[in-house]
């Protein structure tokens, strides 16, 4: 009897892990750093997942032998409890795994573009879109996503205006689609003499990051607007005392692209570039395909209102989403990169 395949399937994966263990082997396979890492991505990710199916099936395995087991003797408590427990630590691993399933949109197993800006509330917004950048790289730290911060702009007087990371981990979109929105945060203002509660958000953007081989598009260069200014804030040595930034506005769709963290202009404007034709390839297929809703999202104004998440300080603890209700009062462990709570009830209630 089959005890297991459909997602899971391991004659599936094993087969998997042979064909990018072939790719692995190519003579030209470590040219292209972005495919290579991608590749390696999809092997580890194959492996793990044939290892803990392998692990849950033992277990319930074992369990079954034990209990078969236990009929020959007359005290079992021990040998229930024991049950018990491990049933509990089995619905925990089967519930991980199951989310697995749950990635299963167009884009969900590409690695993502996450864009920070703050919105209302000035250096106070400022600060917050910090506090969002600071948790979503501890997530990718905690998961060990590899990624990039490809632009970082330092606020006027704190916090940052904005902060673009390219995380190039397969499935990391399917994963941190569920962020794309406003996040509200209430809290006594650090920033307020008479320490006033205040309101702050900021917006989250999450792209899909598209296969250079899939992206078919032509950007005409007088479409486009290249301004070049001193980087700040994160780089490499002189990154602060040449004009070595790149901003490029594609102005048909009036879309901007930032990039800083190369040492020399001609890299920032080849990365700037290769996010642009990311950016536009994501806004011909909602165009095409008409699936503005299910990719993009619906546009909202960064203040009042138009949040998807809250994350009270004061007068109490609580981060509460506000599409699937899923809440919780340890806002600093939040704040920490543990959202996966989050994450997995959206993509449940999805």
């Amino acid at each position: 009897m089959k005890l297991y395949g459909g997602h899971f399937d391991p004659d599936k994966r094993k087969n998997k892990i042979a064909e990018l263990e072939k790719a692995m082997q190519e003579a030209d396979f470590w040219n292209d750093k972005r495919n290579s890492e991608k590749v390696i991505s999809e092997l580890n990710y194959n492996k793990n997942l044939i290892e803990n199916v392998t692990k849950i099936m033992n277990q319930i395995k074992g369990n079954l032998k034990l209990i078969d087991e236990s009929l020959e003797y007359s005290d079992t408590s021990d040998i229930k409890n024991l049950i018990e427990i491990e049933k509990d630590e089995i619905k925990e691993k089967i519930d991980e795994l199951s989310i697995e399933i749950l990635l299963n949109g167009p884009f969900d197993n590409l690695g993502c573009l996450l864009e920070i800006h703050p919105g209302a509330g000035g250096t106070e917004s400022c600060d917050w879109a910090l506090m969002l950048y600071r948790m979503y790289t501890r997530f990718c730290e905690k998961k060990n996503y590899k990624y990039e911060v490809v632009d970082y702009q330092e606020g006027d007087e704190a916090g940052i205006k904005s902060a673009t990371l390219l995380i190039n981990t397969n499935r990391s979109y399917g994963y941190l689609k569920s962020e794309k929105g406003v996040h509200r945060l209430v809290r006594i203002s650090p920033f307020d003499s008479n320490s006033r509660r205040h309101t702050s958000f900021a917006s989250v953007d999450i792209t899909p990051l598209f296969l250079e081989d899939d992206i078919d598009i032509d950007i005409n260069p007088n479409d486009i607007r290249i301004d070049v200014y001193r980087s700040s804030g994160h780089g490499g040595q002189g990154v602060n005392t040449t004009d070595s930034a790149v901003r490029i506005t594609h102005i048909p769709t009036k879309t901007v692209v930032t990039c800083q963290n190369e040492r020399s202009q001609i890299q920032n404007k080849e990365k700037a570039l290769e996010i642009l034709k990311t950016k536009l390839y994501k806004l011909e297929i909602e165009k095409r395909e008409n699936k503005m809703k299910d990719i993009k999202g619906e546009l909202s104004a960064i203040n009042f209102g138009s949040q998807i998440r809250s994350y009270v300080m004061h007068p109490y603890s609580m981060v509460k989403d506000h599409r699937t209700n899923a809440e919780t009062s340890n806002v600093s462990k939040v704040l920490d990169g543990d959202i996966d709570l989050f994450i997995n009830s959206y993509l449940r209630s999805e």
